[in-house]
Protein backbone atom coordinates (compact mmCIF):
# COMPACT_ATOMS: atom_id res chain seq x y z
CA UNK A 1 0.00 0.00 0.00
CA UNK A 2 1.34 3.29 -1.16
CA UNK A 3 0.84 5.99 2.07
CA UNK A 4 0.26 9.35 1.95
CA UNK A 5 1.65 11.58 4.08
CA UNK A 6 0.89 14.87 4.51
CA UNK A 7 3.55 17.01 5.87
CA UNK A 8 3.09 20.01 8.22
CA UNK A 9 5.60 22.91 8.06
CA UNK A 10 7.61 24.98 5.60
CA UNK A 11 10.85 25.43 6.90
CA UNK A 12 14.63 23.82 6.46
CA UNK A 13 13.70 21.55 8.96
CA UNK A 14 10.80 20.36 7.12
CA UNK A 15 12.60 20.36 3.56
CA UNK A 16 14.88 17.56 4.93
CA UNK A 17 11.77 15.67 6.01
CA UNK A 18 10.37 15.91 2.78
CA UNK A 19 13.89 15.12 0.97
CA UNK A 20 13.75 11.97 3.53
CA UNK A 21 10.38 10.94 2.35
CA UNK A 22 10.78 12.00 -1.54
CA UNK A 23 12.38 8.64 -2.43
CA UNK A 24 9.95 6.17 -0.18
CA UNK A 25 6.77 4.59 -1.42
CA UNK A 26 4.57 7.10 -0.26
CA UNK A 27 2.69 10.27 -1.85
CA UNK A 28 4.01 13.33 -0.32
CA UNK A 29 1.72 16.63 0.38
CA UNK A 30 2.49 19.57 2.40
CA UNK A 31 1.02 22.66 3.95
CA UNK A 32 2.71 25.59 5.40
CA UNK A 33 2.18 29.18 6.22
CA UNK A 34 5.19 30.33 3.48
CA UNK A 35 5.81 28.56 -0.10
CA UNK A 36 8.84 26.81 0.35
CA UNK A 37 10.23 26.08 -3.35
CA UNK A 38 12.11 23.19 -2.15
CA UNK A 39 9.49 21.33 -0.65
CA UNK A 40 6.81 22.32 -3.65
CA UNK A 41 9.43 20.55 -6.05
CA UNK A 42 9.14 17.51 -3.72
CA UNK A 43 5.62 16.96 -3.13
CA UNK A 44 2.31 16.32 -4.91
CA UNK A 45 0.53 18.96 -3.35
CA UNK A 46 0.89 21.87 -1.20
CA UNK A 47 -1.41 24.30 0.43
CA UNK A 48 -0.55 27.57 1.86
CA UNK A 49 -2.42 27.65 5.33
CA UNK A 50 -2.15 28.69 9.16
CA UNK A 51 -0.66 25.71 10.53
CA UNK A 52 -1.42 26.66 14.24
CA UNK A 53 -5.21 25.99 12.84
CA UNK A 54 -5.72 22.36 13.78
CA UNK A 55 -9.53 22.39 11.53
CA UNK A 56 -7.75 24.35 8.35
CA UNK A 57 -4.68 21.15 8.46
CA UNK A 58 -7.19 18.54 9.14
CA UNK A 59 -9.37 19.61 6.66
CA UNK A 60 -6.60 19.89 4.22
CA UNK A 61 -5.23 16.27 5.23
CA UNK A 62 -8.41 14.77 4.71
CA UNK A 63 -8.77 16.34 1.08
CA UNK A 64 -5.55 14.70 -0.01
CA UNK A 65 -6.76 11.41 1.88
CA UNK A 66 -3.67 11.59 3.73
CA UNK A 67 -2.36 8.14 6.20
CA UNK A 68 -0.14 9.80 8.05
CA UNK A 69 1.22 13.56 8.91
CA UNK A 70 4.46 14.34 10.47
CA UNK A 71 4.45 18.11 12.36
CA UNK A 72 7.79 19.47 11.81
CA UNK A 73 7.53 22.88 13.66
CA UNK A 74 6.71 23.43 17.49
CA UNK A 75 4.13 25.89 16.77
CA UNK A 76 1.74 23.64 15.49
CA UNK A 77 2.17 21.02 18.24
CA UNK A 78 1.45 23.38 20.97
CA UNK A 79 -1.65 24.52 18.96
CA UNK A 80 -2.97 20.69 19.45
CA UNK A 81 -2.44 19.96 15.62
CA UNK A 82 -1.34 16.55 16.64
CA UNK A 83 -4.51 16.08 18.56
CA UNK A 84 -6.60 16.80 16.00
CA UNK A 85 -5.24 14.85 13.21
CA UNK A 86 -5.17 11.75 15.89
CA UNK A 87 -9.18 12.44 15.94
CA UNK A 88 -9.50 12.53 12.61
CA UNK A 89 -8.25 9.00 12.19
CA UNK A 90 -4.80 10.25 10.61
CA UNK A 91 -1.80 9.27 12.35
CA UNK A 92 0.42 12.28 13.58
CA UNK A 93 4.15 11.76 14.16
CA UNK A 94 4.62 14.04 16.67
CA UNK A 95 3.22 14.66 20.31
CA UNK A 96 -0.21 16.04 21.33
CA UNK A 97 -0.10 18.97 22.85
CA UNK A 98 -0.20 17.33 26.40
CA UNK A 99 3.06 15.96 25.60
CA UNK A 100 4.83 18.21 23.52
CA UNK A 101 4.67 20.79 27.29
CA UNK A 102 7.80 18.98 27.44
CA UNK A 103 9.33 21.40 25.14
CA UNK A 104 6.40 24.54 25.17
CA UNK A 105 6.69 24.94 29.21
CA UNK A 106 10.01 24.97 30.09
CA UNK A 107 8.45 25.59 34.17
CA UNK A 108 6.91 21.90 33.39
CA UNK A 109 9.67 20.43 32.13
CA UNK A 110 12.04 21.32 34.66
CA UNK A 111 9.47 20.25 37.20
CA UNK A 112 9.06 16.59 35.30
CA UNK A 113 12.69 16.00 35.05
CA UNK A 114 12.32 16.41 39.13
CA UNK A 115 9.28 14.05 39.76
CA UNK A 116 10.61 11.41 37.38
CA UNK A 117 14.17 11.49 39.04
CA UNK A 118 15.46 11.78 35.19
CA UNK A 119 19.54 12.46 35.01
CA UNK A 120 20.70 15.26 34.22
CA UNK A 121 18.26 18.07 35.52
CA UNK A 122 19.92 21.51 36.59
CA UNK A 123 18.96 23.31 39.92
CA UNK A 124 15.99 25.74 38.86
CA UNK A 125 13.06 27.76 40.60
CA UNK A 126 10.10 28.99 38.64
CA UNK A 127 8.67 32.48 39.19
CA UNK A 128 5.81 33.94 37.77
CA UNK A 129 6.50 37.56 40.19
CA UNK A 130 9.82 39.01 38.12
CA UNK A 131 10.39 40.98 41.44
CA UNK A 132 11.13 37.68 43.26
CA UNK A 133 12.88 36.83 40.18
CA UNK A 134 15.22 39.48 40.47
CA UNK A 135 15.54 38.65 44.27
CA UNK A 136 16.54 35.06 43.38
CA UNK A 137 19.19 36.45 41.10
CA UNK A 138 20.42 38.70 43.99
CA UNK A 139 20.68 35.98 46.45
CA UNK A 140 21.82 32.78 44.24
CA UNK A 141 25.51 31.65 44.54
CA UNK A 142 26.46 31.71 40.79
CA UNK A 143 25.36 32.09 37.88
CA UNK A 144 21.85 31.55 35.83
CA UNK A 145 20.64 31.41 32.83
CA UNK A 146 17.15 32.87 32.86
CA UNK A 147 14.79 31.41 30.44
CA UNK A 148 11.10 32.48 29.67
CA UNK A 149 9.18 29.70 30.22
CA UNK A 150 7.30 29.54 27.03
CA UNK A 151 8.32 29.28 23.35
CA UNK A 152 10.52 31.82 22.20
CA UNK A 153 12.30 30.62 18.75
CA UNK A 154 15.35 30.04 20.59
CA UNK A 155 16.31 33.67 21.12
CA UNK A 156 14.46 34.21 24.63
CA UNK A 157 17.23 33.03 26.68
CA UNK A 158 19.82 35.04 28.95
CA UNK A 159 22.87 33.71 30.71
CA UNK A 160 24.77 35.78 33.40
CA UNK A 161 28.03 35.65 33.00
CA UNK A 162 28.03 34.92 29.33
CA UNK A 163 25.47 36.86 27.74
CA UNK A 164 24.47 39.40 30.17
CA UNK A 165 25.57 40.67 33.52
CA UNK A 166 23.46 39.90 36.69
CA UNK A 167 22.10 43.75 36.56
CA UNK A 168 21.17 43.35 32.61
CA UNK A 169 19.43 39.89 33.43
CA UNK A 170 17.51 41.92 36.09
CA UNK A 171 16.62 44.77 33.92
CA UNK A 172 15.51 42.29 30.83
CA UNK A 173 13.23 40.30 33.37
CA UNK A 174 11.81 43.66 34.37
CA UNK A 175 11.58 45.10 30.51
CA UNK A 176 9.60 42.05 29.52
CA UNK A 177 6.15 40.82 29.37
CA UNK A 178 6.48 37.02 30.48
CA UNK A 179 4.45 35.61 32.72
CA UNK A 180 6.83 32.86 33.94
CA UNK A 181 10.23 32.17 33.73
CA UNK A 182 12.83 29.36 34.89
CA UNK A 183 15.92 30.52 36.33
CA UNK A 184 18.36 27.32 36.18
CA UNK A 185 22.37 26.71 37.25
CA UNK A 186 24.45 28.03 34.06
CA UNK A 187 26.11 25.11 32.99
CA UNK A 188 29.76 25.05 31.74
CA UNK A 189 30.67 22.86 29.06
CA UNK A 190 30.07 22.08 25.18
CA UNK A 191 26.42 21.91 24.14
CA UNK A 192 25.36 19.05 22.06
CA UNK A 193 22.07 17.29 20.42
CA UNK A 194 20.56 13.73 20.42
CA UNK A 195 17.57 13.34 18.15
CA UNK A 196 15.28 10.13 18.80
CA UNK A 197 12.39 8.92 17.19
CA UNK A 198 10.08 7.55 19.59
CA UNK A 199 6.72 5.69 19.38
CA UNK A 200 4.96 2.81 21.22
CA UNK A 201 7.64 3.14 23.92
CA UNK A 202 10.38 2.96 22.14
CA UNK A 203 13.40 5.09 20.70
CA UNK A 204 15.33 5.01 17.61
CA UNK A 205 18.82 7.54 18.27
CA UNK A 206 20.74 9.75 15.62
CA UNK A 207 24.11 11.06 15.57
CA UNK A 208 25.26 13.73 17.74
CA UNK A 209 25.55 17.34 16.62
CA UNK A 210 26.41 20.16 17.65
CA UNK A 211 24.46 23.71 16.83
CA UNK A 212 25.86 27.14 16.77
CA UNK A 213 23.08 29.49 18.56
CA UNK A 214 25.22 32.54 18.16
CA UNK A 215 24.92 35.06 15.22
CA UNK A 216 28.51 36.04 14.50
CA UNK A 217 31.30 33.90 13.84
CA UNK A 218 33.60 32.97 16.80
CA UNK A 219 30.69 32.39 18.96
CA UNK A 220 30.01 36.22 19.22
CA UNK A 221 26.56 38.24 18.95
CA UNK A 222 23.15 37.65 20.16
CA UNK A 223 20.97 34.14 20.19
CA UNK A 224 19.41 33.04 16.41
CA UNK A 225 17.42 30.17 16.12
CA UNK A 226 20.78 28.67 14.78
CA UNK A 227 23.43 29.52 12.10
CA UNK A 228 24.49 26.05 11.52
CA UNK A 229 25.26 22.52 12.73
CA UNK A 230 28.02 19.94 12.39
CA UNK A 231 27.85 15.92 12.93
CA UNK A 232 30.83 13.32 12.66
CA UNK A 233 31.36 10.69 10.96
CA UNK A 234 30.36 8.17 14.39
CA UNK A 235 27.14 8.73 16.52
CA UNK A 236 29.81 11.27 18.82
CA UNK A 237 31.37 14.70 18.12
CA UNK A 238 34.82 15.33 18.12
CA UNK A 239 34.98 16.23 22.12
CA UNK A 240 32.79 13.10 23.03
CA UNK A 241 33.21 9.74 24.42
CA UNK A 242 30.85 6.73 23.17
CA UNK A 243 30.42 6.81 26.75
CA UNK A 244 29.44 10.51 26.92
CA UNK A 245 26.77 10.07 24.23
CA UNK A 246 25.37 6.79 25.81
CA UNK A 247 24.78 9.13 28.87
CA UNK A 248 23.03 11.55 26.48
CA UNK A 249 21.02 8.41 25.22
CA UNK A 250 20.08 6.94 29.01
CA UNK A 251 18.34 10.34 29.58
CA UNK A 252 16.16 10.55 26.74
CA UNK A 253 15.44 6.97 27.38
CA UNK A 254 14.26 7.51 31.14
CA UNK A 255 12.55 10.64 29.91
CA UNK A 256 10.35 8.67 27.16
CA UNK A 257 9.55 5.60 30.04
CA UNK A 258 8.12 9.04 31.62
CA UNK A 259 6.38 10.37 28.90
CA UNK A 260 4.02 7.32 28.48
CA UNK A 261 2.14 7.60 25.18
CA UNK A 262 4.90 10.08 23.55
CA UNK A 263 4.88 9.47 19.67
CA UNK A 264 6.96 11.70 17.23
CA UNK A 265 10.79 12.99 17.76
CA UNK A 266 12.22 13.53 21.26
CA UNK A 267 15.00 16.50 20.88
CA UNK A 268 17.48 16.27 23.72
CA UNK A 269 20.11 19.17 23.85
CA UNK A 270 22.59 18.47 26.49
CA UNK A 271 25.75 20.29 28.25
CA UNK A 272 28.52 18.51 28.43
CA UNK A 273 30.15 18.98 31.82
CA UNK A 274 32.32 17.98 33.86
CA UNK A 275 30.78 15.55 35.48
CA UNK A 276 28.86 14.40 31.98
CA UNK A 277 25.96 15.71 30.28
CA UNK A 278 23.39 17.70 31.60
CA UNK A 279 19.57 18.66 29.90
CA UNK A 280 19.58 22.16 28.36
CA UNK A 281 16.34 21.50 27.07
CA UNK A 282 14.44 19.32 25.22
CA UNK A 283 11.92 19.94 22.08
CA UNK A 284 9.18 17.80 21.01
CA UNK A 285 10.77 17.40 17.12
CA UNK A 286 13.76 17.50 15.12
CA UNK A 287 15.77 20.68 15.46
CA UNK A 288 16.38 23.04 12.47
CA UNK A 289 19.10 22.74 11.60
CA UNK A 290 20.22 19.09 13.10
CA UNK A 291 17.51 17.24 10.95
CA UNK A 292 19.43 18.71 7.96
CA UNK A 293 22.33 16.86 9.35
CA UNK A 294 20.91 13.49 10.46
CA UNK A 295 18.57 12.80 7.60
CA UNK A 296 20.48 12.99 4.98
CA UNK A 297 23.06 10.16 6.27
CA UNK A 298 19.87 7.94 7.13
CA UNK A 299 20.06 4.99 5.80
CA UNK A 300 16.47 3.63 7.13
CA UNK A 301 13.94 4.47 5.20
CA UNK A 302 11.76 6.81 7.31
CA UNK A 303 8.36 5.89 5.82
CA UNK A 304 9.34 2.64 7.72
CA UNK A 305 9.25 4.56 10.60
CA UNK A 306 6.51 5.62 10.36
CA UNK A 307 4.20 2.78 9.47
CA UNK A 308 5.84 0.93 12.09
CA UNK A 309 4.63 3.67 14.47
CA UNK A 310 1.15 3.62 13.62
CA UNK A 311 0.34 0.12 13.62
CA UNK A 312 1.83 -0.22 16.90
CA UNK A 313 4.88 -2.34 15.85
CA UNK A 314 8.23 -2.45 16.82
CA UNK A 315 10.19 0.69 15.21
CA UNK A 316 12.90 -0.02 12.72
CA UNK A 317 16.85 -0.07 13.85
CA UNK A 318 17.95 3.25 12.19
CA UNK A 319 21.34 2.95 9.91
CA UNK A 320 23.34 5.59 8.95
CA UNK A 321 26.08 6.37 6.76
CA UNK A 322 29.51 6.74 8.29
CA UNK A 323 30.00 10.28 6.97
CA UNK A 324 30.69 13.71 8.60
CA UNK A 325 27.96 16.92 7.34
CA UNK A 326 28.54 20.39 7.78
CA UNK A 327 25.32 22.56 7.72
CA UNK A 328 25.74 26.53 7.25
CA UNK A 329 22.80 28.68 7.08
CA UNK A 330 22.61 32.09 4.98
CA UNK A 331 20.04 34.44 6.68
CA UNK A 332 19.40 38.09 5.88
CA UNK A 333 21.63 41.00 6.61
CA UNK A 334 20.87 42.42 10.17
CA UNK A 335 19.50 38.68 11.49
CA UNK A 336 17.92 38.28 14.13
CA UNK A 337 18.08 42.03 15.48
CA UNK A 338 17.14 44.37 12.42
CA UNK A 339 16.81 42.00 9.31
CA UNK A 340 16.45 43.43 5.75
CA UNK A 341 14.42 41.19 3.61
CA UNK A 342 14.15 41.53 -0.25
CA UNK A 343 17.40 40.04 -1.32
CA UNK A 344 17.53 37.81 -4.03
CA UNK A 345 18.46 34.43 -3.38
CA UNK A 346 20.67 33.18 -6.67
CA UNK A 347 21.47 29.54 -5.26
CA UNK A 348 19.19 26.44 -6.84
CA UNK A 349 20.14 22.49 -7.76
CA UNK A 350 22.49 23.99 -10.40
CA UNK A 351 25.33 26.07 -8.20
CA UNK A 352 25.13 24.02 -5.00
CA UNK A 353 27.46 21.41 -6.47
CA UNK A 354 27.97 18.18 -4.24
CA UNK A 355 26.55 20.76 -1.00
CA UNK A 356 22.62 19.78 -0.59
CA UNK A 357 20.58 22.63 -0.57
CA UNK A 358 17.56 23.55 2.04
CA UNK A 359 14.94 26.19 1.84
CA UNK A 360 13.88 27.68 4.60
CA UNK A 361 11.87 31.38 5.22
CA UNK A 362 12.44 32.80 1.80
CA UNK A 363 9.38 34.56 -0.55
CA UNK A 364 9.10 32.52 -3.87
CA UNK A 365 7.91 34.65 -6.72
CA UNK A 366 7.08 34.70 -10.09
CA UNK A 367 10.50 36.55 -11.09
CA UNK A 368 13.13 34.42 -8.36
CA UNK A 369 13.43 33.62 -4.73
CA UNK A 370 13.94 36.16 -1.91
CA UNK A 371 14.65 36.49 1.32
CA UNK A 372 12.25 37.40 4.25
CA UNK A 373 13.01 38.81 7.80
CA UNK A 374 13.71 34.80 9.18
CA UNK A 375 16.83 32.14 7.83
CA UNK A 376 17.11 31.54 4.29
CA UNK A 377 18.36 28.25 3.26
CA UNK A 378 20.98 25.95 4.48
CA UNK A 379 24.20 24.00 2.50
CA UNK A 380 25.32 20.60 3.86
CA UNK A 381 28.33 19.23 2.91
CA UNK A 382 28.36 15.44 3.11
CA UNK A 383 32.08 13.50 3.26
CA UNK A 384 34.63 11.79 4.95
CA UNK A 385 35.48 14.03 7.47
CA UNK A 386 33.85 17.57 9.06
CA UNK A 387 36.94 19.39 7.39
CA UNK A 388 35.84 17.99 3.72
CA UNK A 389 32.19 18.39 4.67
CA UNK A 390 32.60 21.79 5.73
CA UNK A 391 34.99 22.64 2.06
CA UNK A 392 31.39 21.34 0.21
CA UNK A 393 29.12 23.22 2.01
CA UNK A 394 31.32 26.31 1.70
CA UNK A 395 32.04 26.20 -2.04
CA UNK A 396 28.32 26.19 -2.61
CA UNK A 397 28.05 29.50 -0.86
CA UNK A 398 30.97 30.69 -2.71
CA UNK A 399 29.83 29.52 -5.96
CA UNK A 400 26.22 31.04 -5.56
CA UNK A 401 26.97 34.10 -3.99
CA UNK A 402 25.93 35.59 -0.44
CA UNK A 403 25.22 39.46 -1.36
CA UNK A 404 22.40 40.35 1.20
CA UNK A 405 22.79 37.49 3.16
CA UNK A 406 25.23 36.62 5.86
CA UNK A 407 27.02 33.69 7.03
CA UNK A 408 28.76 32.14 9.86
CA UNK A 409 31.44 30.51 7.73
CA UNK A 410 33.68 29.24 10.88
CA UNK A 411 31.05 26.30 11.80
CA UNK A 412 33.17 23.46 10.93
CA UNK A 413 36.39 24.62 10.23
CA UNK A 414 38.91 22.89 12.10
CA UNK A 415 40.27 25.65 14.19
CA UNK A 416 36.73 26.00 16.00
CA UNK A 417 35.85 22.25 16.27
CA UNK A 418 39.58 21.75 17.51
CA UNK A 419 38.36 24.67 20.08
CA UNK A 420 35.81 22.62 21.16
CA UNK A 421 38.40 19.54 22.07
CA UNK A 422 40.56 21.43 23.91
CA UNK A 423 37.52 23.31 26.00
CA UNK A 424 36.64 19.86 26.66
CA UNK A 425 39.61 18.81 28.06
CA UNK A 426 40.59 21.68 29.80
CA UNK A 427 37.23 21.18 31.92
CA UNK A 428 38.04 17.56 32.25
CA UNK A 429 41.49 18.52 33.09
CA UNK A 430 40.24 20.81 35.90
Amino acid sequence: MTETVLLVGGGGREHAVARALAGSDADLYACAGNRNPGIVDLAEGFETLETTNPQAVTEYAEDVEATLAVVGPEAPLAAGVADALDEAGIYAFGPQESEARIETDKAFQRRFMAEHDIPGCPDFETFDDMEAACDYIDEYDGDLAVKPAGLTGGKGVRVIGDQCTAEEAKEYLRDSDYDRVVLEERLVGEEFTVQALVANGQLRVTPAVQDHKRAYEGDEGPNTGGMGSYSDASLELPFMTEDDYDAAVDVLRATVDALEGYKGVLYGQFMLTETGPRVVEFNARFGDPEAMNTLPVLNTDLIDVLVAAREERSIPQLSFQPKATVCKYAVPDGYPTDPEAGAEVTIDATNAGDALLFYASVDDREDGVYTTTSRSYAVVGIADTITEAEAIAEGALERAGTEGLRVRHDIGEPDLVQQRIDHMNEIRES
